[in-house]
């Protein structure tokens, strides 16, 4: 019979049940200390998963409102003198192969009043602006209550209101009348906001015939806006400016709506990135959390790990027994703060109207994360313990 004998080891399942034991001795600091795991995974799953679901909602807004639509303005001469577009300014950029859709708006000179009652010089910071009958389809606007101006609607003293001149005003359903000037206007439409051309939402719009009859108007459009094919965008910007105002192009302001919304998602990105560092400090603000706790329980449990190492317990078997307490309760924190950065990320997007999105990768890269500071955070403790001498320890009151 051989005098060596083999230290007995743990099999998986043994060292998963030893480690829960220890947890579930001291469970007020194992919730306290997961707690801070769990807030930090929570706010990196919920900080990834907002940022999705706006993007999709942006990108879904983006695929409605369309792309392909670039506007030109008026801008100024080398001189600094203000310049105006042409007249046939629309039916130059018509004349654009890959062009769809073009319209115009222009700028009037009228003060807009609630009533006679109100002094001309409180306007509530409305302005009036000159529109074609096909500026809605080409912007892709709706109405939200009455009418948009049809060609008899364009030639009498009738306005469409953007959606916050209307509240401006104090203008709830149509039939009411406002003041352009000394000119009483009736409302006949009050619009949606418009999301590629924000600026209407805060103009009284009445048809460019109207506003030459009424309000002197000269004829000269202020901005153009064109809808091209998809694939042809660019090219189109390349040439809109000199297409409009030949050998004075310079004095062409030629954007595209949609950039500003794509400019947004890239904010939102900058923002991200500022709440995932947040998120990262909280994480490891829960590491040194899970550390302390499994310092303090090396602490306590002197007595325990002599008695296990004079029954034959290992080194290893010691620091696997303390690593798997540190993984358990760095899971635990976790999963729990991945199905609270999932909730919270429902919840939200609900309330905001947008799809909820929780990418995968930030779920398991959020459990992953856990691990990684469960094992850091319980290595120190685990090598600590395994170094206890048995009899120090089992002496240890």
């Amino acid at each position: 019979m051989s005098n060596d004998l083999k230290p007995s080891r743990l099999s998986p399942r043994d060292i998963l049940r030893v480690g829960a034991v220890g947890l579930r001795a001291r469970r007020a600091r194992v919730v306290l200390s997961a707690l801070g795991i769990a807030i930090g995974i929570a706010t990196m799953v919920a900080v990834v998963g907002l940022s999705e679901s706006s993007r999709a909602d942006l990108m879904a807004r983006l695929d409605r409102l369309g792309t392909n639509l670039l506007t030109a303005e008026v801008g100024e001469d080398p001189l600094g003198k203000p310049v105006k577009l042409p007249e046939n300014a629309v039916a130059m950029v018509e004349r654009i192969g890959p062009v769809q859709h073009a319209t115009a708006t222009a700028d009037i000179d009228a003060r807009i009043r609630r009533s006679d009652l109100v002094p001309k010089e409180r306007t509530a910071g409305v302005s009036a602006q000159a529109a074609r009958t096909d500026l809605l389809s080409t912007l892709g606007g709706e109405v939200a209550k009455g009418a948009w101006l049809d060609r008899a609607g364009e030639r009498l003293p009738a306005t469409v209101l953007g959606a916050v001149a209307a509240d401006r005003l104090g203008i709830a359903r149509t039939g009411e009348t406002i003041m352009m000037n000394d000119t009483r206007v009736v409302v006949v439409g009050i619009l949606q906001p418009i999301e590629l051309a924000p600026t209407l939402d805060r103009v009284a719009l009445v048809g460019f015939p109207a506003a030459e009859r009424y309000f002197g108007f000269d004829g000269h459009p202020t901005t153009v806006f064109e809808r091209s094919t998809d694939a042809s965008v660019e090219d189109v910007r390349a040439i809109l400016a000199r297409t409009i105002s030949p050998g004075n192009e310079a004095s062409v302001r030629v954007s595209r709506p949609s950039d500003a919304l794509a400019a947004k998602a890239a904010t939102d990105e900058g923002l991200t990135a500022l709440m995932l560092g947040l998120g990262a400090v909280a994480l490891l603000v829960g590491g040194v959390g899970v550390a302390n706790t499994m310092v303090i329980s090396v602490l306590e449990r002197r007595q325990e790990i002599g008695l296990r190492r004079s029954l034959g317990a290992t080194r290893s078997a010691i620091r696997l027994q303390f690593l798997t307490e540190s993984l358990l309760l760095s899971a635990l924190g976790g999963a729990t703060g991945a199905l609270l950065g999932a909730a919270a990320t429902y919840g939200f997007a609900r309330i905001q109207g947008w799809t909820p999105v929780v990418p995968p990768w930030s779920l398991a890269g959020g459990l992953a994360a856990t691990l990684l500071i469960g094992v850091i955070a319980g290595l120190y403790p685990a090598i600590r313990a395994s170094r206890v001498h048995p009899t120090v320890a089992l002496n240890a009151t």
